[in-house]
Parts: C-alpha cells; structure tokens; sequence
C-alpha cells in the first residue's frame, strides 16, 4: 500500500509547486512588462550624467602697475557691486610723475605759443623787407634804364657835335687860308674861328655830360647790385620764416607726445585704486596691506555667481538626440532632493581629450578606442533661489529630454550679435 501511494504523492506535490509558481511568474511577467512601459514612454528619450560641475565666467584682478599695497577694503567670500573699490596702491611715485608730465607739457606748449607769435613777428618784418627791397630794387633798375638812355642819346648827340666840329674845322680853314691871302676878309675869318671855338666848347660839353651820365650809369649799377644783395638777404630770411615753421611743428609734436605722456601718468595714477568689474563674490584674495606686487600678477577673483552656468560632460554616445534649447534637469550633490530646471545651451566644438593639455595621439600603433566626452553648456532657465545658492565646481547630476528634437546642434549665427548671458534661440 506504501509503494503505490508514492508516485502519487509526488505527483501532488509538483502540481501545488506550479501553482504557487505561476503568480510569481505572471507577477514578474507583468512587472517587466510595466517597466518597459514607463521606460518606452518616460525614460527613453533622457540622456543624463554625473559629470557634471558648476562654472562661472568669474573675473580674475590682476595688477596693472607696480606698486604697494596701502588699503584692501574686501575680503574673501564678500559680495563686491560693479564700480566697488577693491584696493588701493601708494600713489605718491605715480603723482609725481603726474605732476612731471605736466610741467614738460606746459613748457612744451609755452614754447609752441612763443614760436609762434616769433614767426608771426618775423613773417611781417620780413614780408615788408622784401617789397622794399623789391621796390629799390626796381627804382635802381629804372634808374640805370634812364642812364642808359641818356648816354646813348649823348653819344648820338657827340656824332652830331663831332661832325659838325669837323665842318667848322674846315670851314676855319678856308676862311683863314683866303683872309691870309688877301682874298677873304677878317669878318669872315674871325666868325669861322668863333664857330669853331663854339663847336669845340660844344663837343666838350658833350664829352663831359657824357662823363657824368656814364658815372651815374656805373653808380646805377652798383645800386642795382646792392638791391639785388639786400633782396637776396630778405628772400633768405623769408626761408628762415619756412625752417621756423617746420621747427613750430616739431615743437607741437612734441607737446603732443608730452600730452600723450600726461595721459599715461593720469592713467597709470588711476590704476592704483582698482575697482571691480562685474557684480559677484570675492575669492581667492591674496593680497595684504603693505604687499608689493607687479604687474599681472593675480590678486583675487570675482565670481558672479548670479551666472553660474552648467558644464555636462556627456558621452558622445549620448549626443545623438541632444539639441539646443532641450530642458534639463540638474540635482546637486549638496543638496539633494532639490530640483533646479535648465535648458541646452551649447554643444562644445570639440571633446574633453581634443582641447586637453597634452591631446591623444590615436595614430600610434598601440591605439585603444575609448568613449569620448564632449562638454554641453546647460544655462538654468531661473537663476538659484537664495537658499540653494551654486558654487564654482559643484558636482552635479544632469539630465536633459531629448524628446522634442527640433532645435539646433550648433548655436545660430544669429545669436553672436546678442549681448553676453543672453539665452539663444533654440
């Protein structure tokens, strides 16, 4: 009777055991089947990653002058407005050079006034000059003109006095010949002898009005000569009028270099009161009273963390349905349970390893492929709230809806004309 009851009983046994087994089964059937599901409708178009941190396009001070330190009026994480005085360096080297630069530009513009009031003086003394030098100049050369003419009417008149001289020789001749003979009488004679007295007197004083016309012909000439060297003298002092011109714009040169090196004292004077650039938080702040620091040298940083942005490293397996404009969703590490809502922003022109300080070689020969990860810009679509503020470098943990695909991968054209921080159009 035991024999024939075993088979039995384990045959029992096995038919309770898939009974109590098919409600697990359909239990796990309709589990996977509800995860699907809410993972076909819900989570499949979400790419996320925990590569995520916090940036901030913070301003870092840096000196611009040598100098010493005299006054800091900050302090680290202190909130400092746009235009607020951060520190200040000793400015009695830079006033004094101030003050230098001043002097040498008003002696450069005192000279510049002086040179040309001086060429002014001397462009009237010697434009005056030279017309009367030109108008003696004139009267002398008409004056040998006239003498010219005068001695070549003389001559002309000597021809005449000396011909008839000649005449009156011969005539005196004849009528003393004849008186002497007999055959003429003394009137005849003693009036051919008076004429020819007078021809002779006459040709004298032709030969001397000649004498004194060529006297004052050469005494013409050498007044010509004269006028000629004193307007030769003017004209050259009318050239020292053009070097004195050119010397008066070397000088307003250099009272404009002087100018220019005044607005460098002024400037280099105004770099020792160093005020802040943008709104934000100090950090970083590495100076102290008395400190002497050097030009580009980093003294503090401001950081505006009223525009702290998101950097999400995703992989690049995970950009295929990434698009500009996308919402995001971000959780920060230091404050978990709470939700801040972003937005894509920009997609990185290149990956991690390509922009890195030392980039891979993949054309070696010991070439190992890894995933990549590319650098996604996520801009919160309202700043933090106060009692959840962001830091510089917080890790955070991404996730963006790559559902609505209708925006761009790259950043538009358009929006390199928008003023920094603004959102682009998806």
């Amino acid at each position: 009777m035991g024999e024939m009851e075993g088979p039995n009983t384990g045959h029992r046994s096995n038919t309770a055991a898939a009974r109590r087994l098919k409600p697990i089964l359909l239990i796990c059937v309709v589990s996977l089947a509800l995860g699907f599901g809410y993972w076909w409708i819900f989570k499949r178009h979400w790419v996320a990653t925990d590569n995520a941190y916090v940036r901030v396009d913070s301003a870092r001070i840096s000196a611009r002058i040598p100098g010493t330190v005299i006054r800091v009026h900050i302090d680290n994480d202190h909130p400092v407005r746009e235009g607020q005085l951060l520190y200040e360096l000793d400015p009695a080297d830079y006033r004094v050079a101030v003050d230098k630069a001043r002097a040498a530009l008003q002696q450069d513009e005192a000279d510049v006034q002086a040179a040309g009031i001086s060429i002014s003086m001397v462009d009237e003394q010697t434009a005056a000059l030279v017309q009367a030098a030109e108008a003696a100049l004139k009267a002398a050369r008409d004056s040998e003109r006239e003498a010219r003419h005068r001695l070549a009417e003389l001559k002309n008149m000597r021809q005449a006095v000396a011909a008839e001289l000649g005449q009156v020789e011969r005539d005196f001749g004849r009528f003393d010949h004849l008186y002497q003979q007999g055959a003429g009488t003394a009137r005849q004679q003693e009036q051919s002898k008076t004429a020819l007295k007078k021809a002779r007197a006459q040709l004298a004083a032709t030969d001397a009005q000649t004498a004194a016309v060529e006297s004052a012909l050469a005494a013409a000439s050498q007044q010509v000569d004269r006028a000629v060297a004193q307007l030769q003298a003017v004209q050259s002092d009318r050239y020292n009028v053009e070097i004195q011109r050119y010397r008066l714009e070397s000088l307003k040169a250099r009272r404009d270099k002087s100018r220019a090196e005044l607005d460098a004292a002024l400037l280099n004077l105004s770099y020792c009161r160093v005020e802040a650039p943008i709104e934000g938080y100090i950090a970083q702040k590495s100076i102290q009273v008395g400190d002497r620091i050097q030009p580009g040298q980093v003294l503090m940083a401001v950081v505006p963390l009223q525009d702290a942005y998101i950097e999400a490293n995703f992989k690049e397996t995970q950009l295929t349905g990434v698009r500009i404009g996308q919402p995001a969703r971000v959780r920060a590490d230091v404050y978990p349970g709470f939700t801040y809502k972003g937005r894509v922003a920009g997609i990185r022109a290149g990956t991690g390893a390509a922009f890195s300080l030392i980039p891979a070689e993949n054309a070696t020969g010991n070439w190992i492929k890894v995933v990549q990860r590319v650098p996604v810009k996520i801009e919160f679509v309202t700043p933090p709230p106060s009692d959840y503020p962001l830091r510089l470098g917080l890790s955070l943990e991404v996730t963006v809806d790559t559902s609505d695909r209708s925006g761009a991968v790259l950043v538009p054209a358009d929006s390199m004309n928008s003023p920094p921080g603004t959102p682009s159009k998806p």
